[in-house]
C-alpha cells in the first residue's frame, strides 16, 4: 500500500445501530471530529427498510460541517455487510434497502434454503433473518417479481454510498465475501447462487477497496465549499475495516479476536480446510480479495449480562480468586446468549458455584470467556500470536486465561483501531500503531485439567 500524503480523511461510517461521519488525523490516526445519528429503520412500506434519504442528507450535512469545521483531503466509507442496493436505470433506488432483521415467510425461507450454494463452495453459513445478502435478493425478487424486474444494478451496502458521492457503481471483496452467499473464495469469483438468481449481469464490476474511483461529484463538491477535487475511495466492511492495520503491518500466520457485542476470531494466513458450518465457523475476504477462516459467538454480550448478575468487583480480588475456582471446579458452561457460537445447542448453566463470592464468579466467567475464545480459534485452525482488541484487551483476568490455554503470546490492544480509522487506511495513509500489553503465556496449575473437564461437562 503507497503512503500518500492526506492531513485528514473524512470516513462516513455506517453500522446497524448509528451512523456517523468521522474526521480523522492522518498522523496520529485520532478521530478529531466526529458527528452521529441514530440509524432508525422504517416499518413501513414493502418491508422494514433504512431510511436512506435521512441517511444521505446526514451525511451530507455532517460532510458540510466538518469541512468548514477541520477541513479533509479524502474521503472513505464503511458500513456493516448484510445490505445491498438494488437501482433503477435512473441510478436511485428501485426497491427500498431492506432491514437485515426482517423475517420472511416460511415457505420462502424455505425455498431459499433448498437453492442456495453449499458450504464448502461459499464457506457461509446460512444465517437467521437476512444476514445472507443472497437471502434478501431471493425474498425481493420472489415476493415483488414487479419491482425487482425494474432493478438495473446490484450494488454492496458500502459501495451504494461511494457510488452516491461519486456517479461511479462497484462492487467489492470485503462486502460481498462476508457471509452473503453471492461469493465463492476459492476461485475469486461469484457463486453459482447468482446464477441461479438470474442477477450476474444487474451485479456492478467489482473494484478493489483500495481504489480512488473519482472525486466527488461537482454538485456535491460545490455544496461541500471544496474547490480542489476530493476523492472518494471504495469502501469496506466493517468488520475488515478493524482487520485491515492488522494486515497492513504484520506477517502471518497470527490471529485477531475483535470484541464488542460480538466476539470475531480471525486466522490470518489459515485455510478453509476445517470450517464447521454448524459451529459458526465460516471465511471472510480480506481487502486483498484473500480468504480469511473466521469464527465467532456473542462474548460481549454475554459478558455484560453476566457482570450485570454478578455486580461489581475489585479486578485484583478477582485474579486471586483464579486458582480457587479452578481447584474447587467451579464452571460456566455455553451458552449465555442462545443461537450462536462453537457450541450451539448448549444450555447455560453453572457447576459449583454454591457460596461462591462475586470475585470468584467473575474470574469463572472470565475463565468461560477464554475457553469460548480458545475454543473458536481452534475451530478456524489459528497459529502464531493472538491480538485482541476491544473492551476484552483491558480484562486482564481474560488475557491471562487465553495466553495460557493457546499456549501462545496475546497482545492486547486497548486502543484499537476500529472501523473508521481502518477505513481510512485505503486511502494510502500509513497506519499509526498504539499502546500494546504483551501477555505471554504461563503455566497456571491445574487449568488443562480444568479445560477438560468443562467440555466432558457439556457431553
Amino acid at each position: 500500500m503507497n503512503a500518500t500524503s492526506y492531513r485528514r480523511i473524512a470516513v462516513l461510517d455506517i453500522g446497524k445501530t448509528n451512523a456517523k461521519v468521522v474526521v480523522l488525523d492522518s498522523e496520529t490516526g485520532a478521530e478529531i471530529a466526529v458527528l452521529k445519528r441514530p440509524n432508525i429503520a422504517i416499518k413501513t412500506g414493502p418491508y422494514p427498510h433504512y431510511d436512506i434519504e435521512a441517511l444521505w442528507s446526514f451525511a451530507l450535512n455532517a460532510l458540510k460541517s466538518l469541512a468548514a469545521e477541520t477541513g479533509f483531503d479524502a474521503i472513505s466509507v464503511t458500513t456493516h455487510g448484510a445490505a445491498a442496493a438494488l437501482l433503477g436505470e435512473d441510478g436511485t433506488i428501485a426497491m427500498p434497502v431492506i432491514d437485515y432483521e426482517h423475517e420472511y415467510p416460511e415457505e420462502i425461507r424455505d425455498a431459499y434454503t433448498a437453492l442456495r450454494p453449499a458450504f464448502g463452495e461459499t464457506f457461509s453459513p446460512r444465517l437467521a433473518m437476512g444476514l445472507n445478502i443472497g437471502a434478501q435478493l431471493h425474498y425481493q425478487k420472489t415476493a415483488f417479481p414487479e419491482e425487482f424486474a425494474g432493478v438495473a444494478t446490484i450494488l454492496t451496502y458500502a459501495q451504494y454510498w461511494t457510488a452516491r458521492l461519486t456517479g461511479i457503481a462497484a462492487n467489492e471483496l470485503t462486502s460481498l465475501g462476508c457471509h452473503t452467499d453471492l461469493w465463492n473464495p476459492r476461485t475469486g469469483d461469484y457463486s453459482s447462487l447468482v446464477d441461479t438468481l438470474d442477477i450476474r449481469g444487474l451485479m456492478a464490476p467489482i473494484r478493489s477497496a483500495f481504489d480512488a474511483l473519482g472525486p466527488v461529484l461537482p454538485e456535491i463538491g460545490a455544496e461541500l465549499g471544496h474547490a480542489a477535487p476530493l476523492p472518494v475511495y471504495c469502501g469496506i466492511h466493517d468488520s475488515n475495516a478493524s482487520l485491515l492495520p492488522h494486515l497492513v503491518h504484520r506477517e502471518a500466520p497470527f490471529a485477531v479476536v475483535s470484541t464488542g457485542t460480538w466476539v470475531i476470531n480471525f486466522g490470518v494466513g489459515g485455510d478453509l480446510d476445517h470450517l464447521d458450518a454448524k459451529r459458526d465457523a465460516l471465511a471472510n475476504v480480506d481487502a486483498y480479495g484473500r480468504a480469511v477462516p473466521s469464527s465467532r459467538f456473542m462474548g460481549g454480550r454475554e459478558f455484560e449480562v453476566l457482570s450485570a448478575e454478578i455486580g461489581p468487583v475489585d479486578e485484583k480480588a478477582a485474579q486471586a480468586a483464579i486458582s480457587p475456582v479452578i481447584e474447587r471446579g467451579m464452571m460456566l458452561l455455553p451458552n449465555i446468549a442462545p443461537g450462536s457460537g462453537p457450541f450451539p445447542g448448549k444450555a447455560s448453566g453453572w457447576i459449583g458455584a454454591e457460596g461462591a463470592s462475586r470475585e470468584e464468579r467473575h474470574a469463572a466467567a472470565c475463565l468461560y470467556l477464554a475457553l469460548m475464545t480458545d475454543a473458536c480459534l481452534g475451530l478456524i485452525g489459528a497459529k502464531g500470536p493472538i491480538i485482541v482488541e476491544g473492551p476484552f484487551a483491558f480484562n486482564e483476568t481474560y488475557l491471562k486465561q487465553l495466553a495460557a490455554l493457546a499456549g501462545r503470546d496475546v497482545l492486547a490492544l486497548p486502543g484499537s483501531t476500529g472501523t473508521s480509522q481502518g477505513a481510512a487506511l485505503l486511502t494510502g495513509i500509513r497506519p499509526v500503531s498504539g499502546a500494546e500489553t504483551h501477555v505471554p503465556p504461563a503455566e497456571i496449575a491445574g487449568l488443562s485439567a480444568y479445560r477438560d473437564r468443562w467440555y466432558a461437562a457439556m457431553e
